[in-house]
């Protein structure tokens, strides 16, 4: 069968495998062509302005309705997006996500010998209240800040900062 096969197809193989000088530099042109298209195309793309995600401004709940040392859940920007606004013992207010960057368990405001914290109870996982950067446990990341302003008596959330603003 094989023998039939080389007969009704005769290709000499010596010469099949051969590569010619004019040919491996068309390859070599045609791909370093391609690489510097690829690369051009790259930069102008990394060099367009980005759209900027902006938030519909939510109020959260007056300035009164917190004590000091006291915690409220809320959603921002969307129903399903859970945050936590803490009013810290000295009286000032932050908000963060309340999703655990380690499996997305939600954090709750805790004191623990007086020091402020963001508790993960699923895996032991704990924030910093001033920055929410990791304390302890397996979390990976700090946790994403909300941006808050004060409007009277009342407190709302503005928007998120990005991980290299806070």
């Amino acid at each position: 069968m094989n023998e039939r096969i080389r007969e009704d197809f005769p290709i000499e193989w010596e010469d099949d495998h051969f590569v010619t000088r004019r040919e491996f530099f068309k390859f070599l042109t045609l791909a370093s062509g391609g690489i510097a298209v690829g690369t051009t195309a790259l930069a102008a793309y990394s060099q367009l302005p980005k759209k900027e995600r902006a938030f519909e401004p939510a109020l959260i709940c007056k300035v009164d309705d917190l004590a000091p040392g006291t915690s409220k859940a809320f959603s921002y920007p969307r129903k399903t997006d859970i945050c936590l606004l803490v009013c810290r013992q000295d009286g000032s207010h932050v908000a963060y996500s309340r999703r655990c960057t380690h499996l997305s368990c939600p954090v709750d405001y805790k004191v623990k010998d007086g020091k402020e914290m963001l508790f993960c109870p699923c895996h032991n996982g704990a924030f910093s209240v001033e920055d929410g950067s990791v304390l302890q446990g397996p979390p990976p990341h700090a946790l994403p800040r909300i941006r808050l302003e004060q409007r009277g008596g009342e407190l709302w959330a503005v928007g998120a900062y990005l991980e290299d603003e806070v």
